[in-house]
């Protein structure tokens, strides 16, 4: 499946991990929304977590055909996401994500794997609003 990736984090425009991972390597980058989910703080990155009633604002990022794979493997690397990993931070999820034009496209996200989520709603920290770049502007 060649879906968009939305990114919410250090993968943003502007943010370090997006030269090192998108650079040259994206046909379109646009704003997203992802609704059910909400923003937790991390070590120096957020995580969404899946929550009813919550939006997370990002971008949604469109590979280069040619790039796709390459680019699929090196986010899988850059979350420490194994499918089916027992040990993983984030898991990736096809959810759908809505353009600026309100219509929606299903894309990659990383969210918070339920070890993680189950820890950030019990003592994390909620970002207002879902917007990382906000909140650390």
């Amino acid at each position: 499946m060649t879906v968009p990736f939305f990114v919410y984090g250090t993968l943003l425009p502007g943010e370090h991990n997006h030269d090192l991972f998108l650079r040259e390597r994206t046909a379109a980058e646009e704003p997203g929304r992802l609704t059910g989910a909400v923003l937790y703080d991390g070590p120096g990155y957020p995580y969404a977590v899946e929550e009813p009633g919550g939006v997370v604002c990002g971008e949604l990022v469109t590979a280069l055909p040619e790039a796709y794979e390459e680019l699929l493997g090196a986010l899988d690397r850059l979350e420490e996401f194994v499918p089916g990993g027992p040990g993983n931070l984030y898991e990736r999820v096809a959810r759908e994500v809505e353009r600026p034009d309100g219509t929606d496209v299903r894309a990659w996200v990383y969210v918070a794997a339920p070890a993680v989520a189950a820890r950030l709603r019990a003592r994390g920290r909620l970002i207002e609003g879902g917007d990382w770049r906000a909140a650390h502007g």
